[in-house]
């Protein structure tokens, strides 16, 4: 089979059909072309791709120093890009339907508490350009549970100061609705009106709320920069990402007795199961529900 037949077709499809973003099509077009460049080095390409070649794939890229998750996420995209030939009846069976994914240790995320997200906005510079606007994004991304992303692309029009929301476009392009408090709007319309009011954006980034010095939109690992510089400056000894914020926004609610379809609206994970993780950073937590809501427990007995 040549993949390279179908790589330009698949693609339309998941743009169109699947109404991914363009960093997840990349993603699983990369993940496409790592199987093709395996078929060419082992002479596989013009064979019929059945389970045991698609299995062999699987323990080369094992061998290759690829963390289990990123084996997954590779095999995840294999799979959806077969599922697609199969749709479109370029293949008769699914080869890929079997193949069994490496075995992942689930591992807690790791989150900041309150006095620590504090000592990142303490040190930041604010005399410097570019200062304010850094504090902004952090707030963003502490109080709302924003994906860097979803940082980097909003607009300004996205903002509701009236009804306190925040319009965010996230992954597949599912665009949802999170509250914004009125401290961080307030930090907006100070950044809007002593620097990006100021600012002469390009064409293309006209709407866009947080730019650069050239008047682009930032980038994805300008902002995890930022976020890694604060948290070393501010002696926190954990590896530190933008992503880190995110958990921490979600953690902060749930182990306060936040509402986990609420968490989950707020963060726009698909399954409630993956806001669930969030449940299990705190023992005490867990703890305190069973002894407010068990029946038997002791401190159920003694309201009655």
């Amino acid at each position: 089979m040549n993949i390279s037949l179908f790589i330009g077709e698949y693609k339309r499809y998941l743009q169109l059909e699947k109404n991914l973003s363009l960093n997840s099509i990349e993603a699983y077009i990369r993940d496409v072309k790592k199987l093709e460049a395996f078929l060419l080095n082992y002479n596989f390409n013009k064979a019929n791709l059945s389970a045991e070649i698609l299995n062999e794939f699987v323990k080369w890229i094992a061998k290759e120093d690829i963390s289990p998750a990123s084996q997954a996420r590779i095999i995840s995209g294999i799979k959806s890009f077969f599922n697609y030939l199969l749709i479109e009846k370029k293949i008769e069976e699914n080869p890929a339907e079997n193949i069994d994914f490496p075995k992942l240790e689930k591992k807690l995320p790791s989150y900041l508490n309150y006095n620590e997200i504090e000592k990142m906005f303490s040190i930041i510079d604010l005399s410097k350009t570019g200062g304010f606007r850094n504090k902004v994004i952090l707030e963003l991304l502490f109080a709302c549970g924003l994906r860097v992303s979803e940082v980097i692309n909003i607009k300004k029009n996205d903002i509701s100061y009236e009804e306190e929301w925040l319009k965010v476009i996230g992954k597949g392009n599912k665009q949802r609705l999170v509250p914004i408090s009125k401290n961080a709007l307030n930090l907006i319309k100070i950044y809007n009106d002593t620097e990006r009011n100021h600012q002469k954006p390009i064409s293309k980034d006209k709407d866009i709320l947080f730019l650069n010095r050239r008047g682009g939109k930032l980038s994805r690992i300008y902002i995890f920069n930022i976020i890694k510089e604060l948290a070393e400056k501010a002696g926190i000894n954990k590896n530190v990402s933008p992503h880190t914020l995110r958990h921490s926004f979600a953690t902060s609610l749930v182990t306060n007795g936040a509402d986990l379809r609420a968490v989950q609206s707020m963060l726009g994970h698909e399954s409630i199961t993956t806001t669930e993780i969030y449940t299990h950073l705190d023992r005490k937590f867990l703890k305190n529900t069973v002894d407010e809501f068990h029946p038997r427990s002791e401190k159920r007995k003694s309201k009655k």
